[in-house]
């Protein structure tokens, strides 16, 4: 018998101006204004996907940005036609939104992790360790694939999001997962394969691909 797929469509939200320093869930807008790269987008992505964000406003101005370049898809972003999910949001880094990158190494003591702001069981004050996020953010996302069998996701969210996906599909520790790059407005294509004698299991399509 043919496998059940259920497609992840995964898109990083636009860039932020962030001006260097830490903004996690602070809800910034994102800049749009790459028309061509939506375009791309929109030809990429399915027709008739169910379409999924976080609460954060750059998810919702991305999502609307390929909706306009041309994909079929629900306007107004966020509205009825959208699901809006805030345990797809990025890591809250607590105290330590608004810092520059400078000044958190200075708070941290010198100490700087090589990918991320911090190492992934370590939670800023008053915010989440990226162990948290991965947590969260699968549980959301195996509501999802139970809710919306054999369909298409196009879920427009966050690095730290897409990260916890990759996780979550593959296995991995949270640290690990931290290594994975997940540049603004790339695709990342997770498929949950469901069948008889198979159990679930998921397969990674592409990871990080910058659409043209």
């Amino acid at each position: 018998m043919t496998p059940l797929e259920t497609r992840f469509w995964w898109i990083r939200h636009a860039p932020v101006d962030h001006g260097g320093r830490i903004y996690g869930q602070t809800n910034v807008s994102c800049d749009c204004s790459e028309i061509e790269l939506f375009k791309a987008l929109a030809r990429e992505l399915p027709r008739e996907a169910v379409w999924v964000t976080s609460h954060l406003r750059r998810t919702h101005e991305t999502a609307s940005a390929i909706v306009r370049a041309g994909l079929p898809g629900p306007e107004p972003i966020p509205g009825p036609g959208t699901l809006e999910i805030p345990e797809l949001a990025e890591q809250n880094f607590g105290e330590w939104q608004g810092l520059s990158y400078e000044e958190l190494r200075e708070l941290r003591g010198g100490e700087f992790h090589r990918f991320w702001h911090a190492p992934a069981h370590v939670a800023p004050p008053g915010g989440e360790s990226f162990v948290a996020v991965v947590a969260r953010a699968s549980r959301a996302i195996l509501r999802l694939a139970e809710a919306h069998p054999e369909r298409d996701i196009i879920a427009v969210a966050h690095g730290g999001t897409i990260r916890s996906a990759l996780a979550l599909a593959l296995g991995l520790d949270a640290e690990a997962a931290l290594a994975f790059a997940i540049e603004n407005c790339s695709l990342t294509r997770i498929d949950r394969v469901d069948g008889p004698g198979l159990g679930h299991g998921w397969r990674v399509v592409t990871v990080n691909r910058t659409v043209r």
